[in-house]
């Protein structure tokens, strides 16, 4: 009878198959990291299309091009599959799903813990199941140990559960999947070994960490620091604006301090996946500890309340030309959450236009990764992007820049819009036309 291979031994020789549940932002590209290293992945995802699209070597993603996942295909070392009976057949499991707030800025863990009674259906002795969606600390042991070991395998004992948070920056052209540092938590120091194990054949630098927990609040912390940074510039601008000073002067002369300060940027509220949500989830584990997170709140209050603001920049910047915004065309250059990426999650411009849309304004959008808008959680906008021209900027009264791409002239906007908006210092380097910019 032949000797049971254990997980060890398939890492070390390169014979482990990975699961890869959830092909988004996340994902795809670690699935794209493993293969690259010679791993064989199975790409789950419910998303049928999604699955046939990747399997016929197109991409979904913009930060992911058709080339590599046509490479990932043609090496016969992925697949994309809907039916999560695969599950059975790899050796670690990673999950890589959403994990939102509810209407009422409490964690909503549908998507996890639907994965989770997922795996459990088809769970194998030796397999290694770990999570990277950001959470909130205790999910790992508390929500997702329960549901695995319904079918009676023992987390520790039967199977290996960890924690490594995703540190995903879509468009950093500085970092990529392969070299940001991956934290590694684990329920047993055995778990947590051998995800550091299998990591590290697509990662370069591993960060072990003692517990589940630790793990879990790292990644908390990270964005906890951004969102109350970020909260502090947005509301120096908006003081710093009354005053008549230009905050993007004041950030750029504090970074000449060469210690002791990092700069932050104020824009037109926060986007992405990870700033405007994840400090929540500690928020609402804190509150089950009696433990107030008044940074966090505030921080919270601050982010949210921006686009209101810029609003009230572009209502300013047309009453000043006799203009009401009630009826006032604009154009919102930027639908994307960041530059030069397509992922509109917790974009601040879908709020810009929903705001200005309630206040009677006819709103267009413009963003050259974005041809048309879908439905999501909180927005179904039905449009499309119109495409950019002299004459079509001269129609608008208003261009309310949104999103910084690289790939908009900003000294051709200027020189054919009546009126700019600035909210993300764009035109900085604009010299012509100042006249017709106004910072928020």
């Amino acid at each position: 009878m032949a000797k049971k291979v254990s997980l060890a031994e398939k890492i070390a020789n390169k014979k482990v198959v990975v699961g890869v549940l959830g092909l988004g932002y996340v994902g795809l590209p670690l699935a794209r990291e493993f293969v690259k290293a010679g791993v064989r992945v199975v790409g789950l995802d419910i998303d049928e299309p999604k699955v046939k699209k990747l399997n016929s070597g197109k991409s979904i993603l913009k930060t992911v091009s058709h080339d590599s996942v046509k490479a990932m295909v043609k090496s016969g070392r992925f697949v994309a599959t809907a039916d999560m009976a695969q599950i059975k057949k790899v050796d670690a499991v990673l999950i890589c799903v959403p994990t939102p707030l509810t209407e009422n800025r409490e964690p909503d863990m549908q998507y996890v813990e639907g994965s989770c009674r997922t795996i459990a259906q088809y769970l194998q002795q030796g397999q290694l199941i770990s999570l990277e969606s950001t959470t909130y600390p205790g999910t790992t042991r508390e929500l997702m140990k329960p549901i695995l070991e319904a079918g009676g395998l023992k987390a520790g004992r039967d199977f290996y559960l960890a924690y490594s948070p995703e540190r995903e920056d879509p468009g950093n052209k500085h970092f990529n999947t392969r070299t940001i540092p991956k934290v590694v938590g684990g329920l047993t120091p055995t778990c947590r070994d051998l995800a550091q194990q299998l990591y590290s054949l697509a990662i370069d630098k591993m960060v072990p960490v003692s517990s589940l927990e630790a793990a879990e609040s790292a990644k908390i912390l990270e964005n906890v620091y951004r969102c109350i940074n970020i909260a502090m510039v947005n509301e120096l601008k908006m003081v710093f604006d009354r005053m008549g000073i230009d905050v993007w002067e004041v950030i750029r002369a504090a970074s000449t301090k060469p210690f002791g300060y990092h700069p932050f940027y104020p824009g037109p509220g926060l986007g992405g996946h990870c700033i405007p949500i994840d400090p929540f989830y500690l928020t609402w584990k804190a509150r089950q500890f009696g433990m107030p997170t008044r940074f966090i709140e505030l921080a919270g209050e601050i982010n949210t309340d921006m686009p209101h603001y810029v609003v009230h920049k572009v209502m300013e910047a047309l009453n000043e030309r006799r203009k009401s915004l009630n009826g006032a065309k604009i154009l919102v250059l930027g639908l994307a959450y960041k530059p030069d990426i397509d992922d509109v999650r917790e974009s601040p411009s879908l709020e810009l236009i929903e705001l200005l849309k309630e206040r009677g304004a006819k709103v267009d959008y413009n963003d050259p990764y974005i041809p048309q808008t879908h439905k999501m959680r909180e927005y179904d906008l039905k449009m499309k992007s119109k495409p950019l021209s002299a004459a079509m900027l001269k129609k608008y009264d208003c261009v309310l820049i949104s999103t910084n791409h690289s790939e908009y002239d900003y000294k051709w906007i200027v020189r054919h819009a009546k009126l700019v908006v600035d909210s993300r210092n764009a035109c900085a380097n604009v010299k012509s036309g100042r006249g017709k910019i106004v910072k928020a």
